[in-house]
């Protein structure tokens, strides 16, 4: 984490200070005052997450630009998601141009020029994403650029919500839970900007799929719930089960028939030689009890079926492989 606070410098230092902050914090940009007077109070901070960068910006009216010079001296290809939170920014990239409001977020190419206008005092949220990153989920095309997204429901709900929770994540550098993160913001950014009316469901869509993307990975852990996914996303329970309505199964019940499916594929392995407990443990179940009672309501026969099948099977193979001798 670090923190740039412009207000603990001399006022007259104060502007300078300021555009070598957002240099360092973000990539080249020149900024220009839009009101006169000798301080400008602001403060930056940024927080890391695998390869993604989280950014609390609070500031003065100003301009912005990201223009040809800078782009010139900008070192890797990113996008940034602005998510405002206090304030209008006027923001310009290409053609398109727009004005974001408290509750909206844009997006912006660096590797081509754009221009920011704030008109008073402001307050954002942004994170900057590998410009790889979503352009290898939109097969090599790019999302819309400085267009502006509402953040308070449908998919553009989902990245508003990813931001306010990612920004209180804490882990590791690198790590896998990081990476997972990562990879599920960047897919609501693109379900959210890239979708349009005629793509309705494509951002349920992808929600699911990074739901079921973690969920395989944590069914060993009882604590696998509702409430610890949508924390985990940063989406109402609404809008998990949203994800899962028109499916054969309900989340609860896709959950429940992952873990019933790994137990009975250890149960089935001859290798295994672990209790019918413990498996039933490594995938979550505390009460052995009700795994059997789900377990056969799931497959139509016991878990001590499964084993026994196995270790009949495994029994026959000699007398088979004795009667052929026989016969030869």
């Amino acid at each position: 984490m670090a923190v740039w606070d412009v207000a603990a410098r001399p006022e007259r230092e104060q502007f300078g200070y300021w555009h070598e902050v957002i240099c360092q914090a973000f990539v080249p940009l020149t900024p220009r005052r839009a009101e006169a007077g000798p301080g400008f109070a602001a403060r930056v901070e940024t927080r890391p997450l695998h390869d993604l960068v989280r950014a609390r910006i609070d500031s003065q009216p100003q301009e912005t630009a990201h223009g040809p010079r800078e782009v010139a001296r900008t070192d890797g290809a990113y996008f940034f998601v602005n998510l405002q939170l206090a304030g209008r920014c006027r923001a310009r990239q290409g053609r398109t141009e727009s004005v974001v409001g408290p509750g909206r977020f844009t997006l912006v190419d660096t590797t081509e020029p754009y221009w920011f206008d704030f008109d008073e005092p402001w307050r954002m949220v942004s994170f900057r994403l590998p410009r790889d990153l979503l352009t290898a989920r939109l097969g090599g095309g790019r999302p819309p650029l400085g267009e502006t997204f509402d953040a308070t429901w449908g998919a553009g709900g989902v990245v508003g919500s990813l931001m306010s929770a990612l920004w209180t994540v804490d882990l590791p550098a690198g790590s896998a839970a990081a990476q997972e993160l990562e990879q599920a913001f960047a897919s609501a950014v693109v379900a959210a900007t890239a979708g349009g009316p005629a793509f309705g469901e494509q951002p349920r869509a992808l929600l699911r799929a990074e739901i079921l993307r973690h969920v395989r990975g944590r069914l060993g852990d009882p604590s696998l719930s509702v409430s610890s996914v949508c924390r985990r996303f940063g989406i109402s329970p609404r809008t998990l089960h949203a994800a899962f309505a028109g499916h054969e199964h309900t989340f609860a019940a896709t959950v429940r028939r992952m873990r019933l499916e790994r137990c009975r594929t250890v149960l089935a392995d001859p290798a295994t030689t672990r209790t019918i407990t413990d498996v039933a443990a490594s995938a979550g179940f505390a009460d052995a009890a009700s795994f059997s009672r789900a377990f056969r309501r799931e497959f139509g026969c016991t878990p001590s079926d499964v084993r026994g099948a196995r270790t009949a099977a495994r029994t026959a193979q000699p007398s088979r492989a004795e009667g052929q001798d026989t016969a030869g």
